[in-house]
């Protein structure tokens, strides 16, 4: 007998062989897309199952977390042996100059503060603490609303911008007892904004700045604020991977029966619903690690950002609101670099020391400003 042409040998599979290959890169792919990255709790409807965390360590869900994991570190291999360097260019690879870059990561602080004071506002009005899944309880309704009404206001305009931060992150704490600690882990990329305000302020364009120059954070903690974010966005998204798919299968199969975002039929190969959840779990997990441990920013923030805005024409204004934070830390990732003077232009009330007006960072530093 010859040997079978490549053809005949792919004839020769079983069909249910070459589902489960169909399924394995089929699910990389899907996983990224539909209810990945989508937050159940905002959108379920009746009484929520409870979290499973020892589920995490029974098979299949085991598989899939060690995967995530395996995959973490040998990204973080790979980055390390290039330096540290991306696989995407830069804006110095199109041309911008570092004194452009820095007079643009001056406006970072603003538009952050926009992005987190809308949902800080809308959540405290409607009387639930950073996410529609969090309702407050009897009078903290009021309590909390009106503080979260003062940190957006803090925010959207700038004024008393580091004791605003402050106020929030004791908000956070206290969230942890008022409706729980699962609910403050999934919203622990407010305490790292916290972080950022506290640490960077509210920037050159906001009323600290132009009347309080006092109440302007030191230069030398201004370094520290975009990380300090991007580990708090990064837990928020480890955390939901965990709560609402990974270590809550009951609760994401709800989900699906009310929404049904499972949409593999469609492309001709079904999958079933668990393990469709457990493939949008990993890839949650794993763009959360990426972003807590900094591997390959760049890269994993367009992976992230095709979920993120899929589901936007299904859950229309609630989800566009309840993302504006993840918005904006994954639009400051993805154009972040590292210049001269602090990497927020203007670094507090000495800033006239470090930069003249007009003068890029080369100069001034051959002046010895």
């Amino acid at each position: 007998m010859g040997y079978l042409t490549r053809r005949q040998h792919r004839a020769t599979l079983t069909p249910m062989g070459d589902a489960k290959r169909k399924g394995f890169f089929l699910s990389a792919a899907l996983a990224g897309s539909g209810s990945a990255l989508a937050h159940e709790k905002w959108f379920f409807k009746g009484q929520r199952p409870p979290l499973e965390l020892t589920s995490v360590f029974a098979p299949p869900n085991l598989f899939f977390v060690l995967f995530a994991l395996f995959v973490t570190g040998t990204a973080y291999l790979w980055w390390r042996l290039r330096g540290y360097r991306g696989l995407l260019p830069g804006p110095d690879f199109f041309g911008g100059l570092a004194w452009r870059r820095s007079a643009l990561y001056g406006l970072v602080p603003a538009i952050l503060g926009v992005h987190v004071a809308v949902p800080l506002l809308v959540n405290g009005v409607q009387g639930t603490l950073f996410a529609p899944s969090s309702t407050l309880p009897g009078a903290w309704t009021y309590v909390l609303g009106l503080v979260q009404t003062g940190v957006a206001l803090s925010f959207f305009y700038g004024g008393f911008a580091r004791a605003a931060a402050v106020v929030l992150a004791l908000v956070w704490t206290l969230g942890l007892f008022v409706v729980g600690p699962e609910g403050m882990l999934e919203n622990v990329l407010y305490l790292g904004f916290a972080g950022f305000f506290y640490l960077a302020g509210r920037g050159p364009i906001s009323i600290d700045r132009l009347i309080f120059p006092r109440l302007e954070p030191p230069a030398r903690l201004i370094r520290y604020a975009v990380p300090t974010m991007r580990v708090g966005v990064g837990l928020s998204l480890v955390a939901v991977a965990l709560t609402e798919k990974l270590a809550n299968l009951p609760l994401a199969t709800g989900f699906l029966e009310q929404h049904p975002l499972n949409f593999t039929g469609a492309l001709g190969l079904p999958l079933p619903d668990t393990f469709f959840i457990l493939s949008a779990g990993t890839v949650e997990l794993i763009v959360g690690l990426f972003i807590v441990f900094g591997i390959f920013p760049r890269e994993i923030i367009l992976v992230a950002w095709l979920p993120f805005n899929l589901t936007l024409t299904v859950f229309n204004w609630s989800e566009l609101i309840g993302h504006l934070p993840f918005y904006g830390a994954m639009a400051v990732l993805l154009v972040w670099s590292s210049v001269r003077g602090g990497p927020l232009a203007v670094d507090g009330p000495d800033a006239e020391k470090v930069l003249e007006p007009n003068v890029p960072p080369e100069v001034a530093a051959s002046k010895g400003l």
